[in-house]
């Protein structure tokens, strides 16, 4: 898959693109209904699948009081449409300059001059060009006078859920990262290097992998069902994570520690994916150590019967 960055007029770098136009935070089952059908279309019309996003999010540079976290980094966006089989993708800078350009400007500069788009695919709710005035509705007329086609996503709904990053994000953060992974399509993972901790996880009989959660979208701290990947694999291992402070022994740097049920190797600077499952409870300060192991014992307990009844 090759990536463009910062898209100059005239470069073409696809044959016949057909273009999906979006942000594609989470790369969720909206989206992925929005790519598949890319895919079609460039096997249809001989073209190549290409995806068109923006580096950082618009309202980050817009309304930074207002930035959303993000569900997926940008390396996992491109990883997830690599996977999908999407052949190139182009990382716009998005600026305030670039914000204000009319949507017609936008489409005859990027889509039309630089790329030479054969068609383009868009979501249902798609907006772009200055004060976002650019709509599905837009840029089929425009399209239509540049001489290419625009096709619509309709929504994606599941359990009665319409998808969408906003609905993502609000059910991580309520902490219903079941919810969450319904709309994904897959587990909403937290990704990081194992460090060395305190190393009290071992002493007590639960040794633990520790990441230091940066940037993205979090759940509440408590104490989740997970499943983990190593280097890159997918996250299959199960385990039983803990994300927060440690209160019971003063902590302060909040992390996520993951014991991994009936594993016994290092990790130790690692890459790992934890992919959340399902929250147990919240974090608590125990009175006692002994307390503590307990209630670790039967959290490990619960989490294994849920692995083992959870795809």
């Amino acid at each position: 898959m090759r990536v463009v960055r910062h898209l100059q007029t005239g470069d073409r770098p696809f044959r016949d693109p057909v273009v999906a136009l979006g942000n594609f935070d989470g790369l969720h089952l909206g989206h992925a209904a929005i790519v598949r059908r890319t895919l079609e279309r460039a096997r249809d019309l001989g073209g190549d699948p290409v995806v068109f996003t923006f580096q950082p999010h618009p309202v980050s540079v817009l309304a930074p009081e207002r930035a959303p976290r993000l569900i997926t980094s940008l390396a996992e966006r491109l990883r997830l449409l690599r996977a999908s089989g999407i052949r190139g993708v182009v990382v716009q800078r998005f600026t305030r300059a670039f914000a204000s350009l009319e949507p017609e400007e936008f489409v005859a500069r990027f889509l039309r001059d630089a790329l030479g788009v054969s068609a383009v695919v868009v979501g249902y709710n798609v907006t772009f060009g200055r004060e976002r005035k650019g709509t599905p509705e837009v840029l089929a007329d425009i399209g239509r006078r540049f001489g290419f086609a625009v096709e619509v996503v309709p929504p994606v709904q599941v359990v009665e859920r319409k998808v969408s990053s906003s609905a993502i994000r609000r059910a991580i953060e309520a902490g219903e990262v079941h919810v969450a992974a319904e709309l994904l399509g897959r587990l909403h993972a937290v990704r990081g290097r194992v460090r060395h901790g305190d190393h009290r996880g071992a002493t007590i009989g639960f040794p633990t992998a520790n990441i230091l959660p940066r940037g993205g979208v979090l759940p509440p701290d408590g104490v989740y069902a997970v499943r983990v990947g190593i280097d890159g694999a997918e996250p299959t291992l199960p385990g039983v994570a803990n994300l927060g402070t440690n209160p019971t022994f003063g902590g302060a740097l909040r992390r996520l520690e993951t014991h991994l049920l009936d594993f016994d190797r290092d990790l130790y600077g690692r890459d790992v994916r934890i992919g959340l499952v399902r929250r147990l409870r919240g974090e608590v300060r125990f009175g006692s150590v002994d307390a503590l192991v307990r209630q670790i014992a039967a959290d490990a307990d619960e989490a294994r019967g849920i692995l083992a009844n959870e795809p």
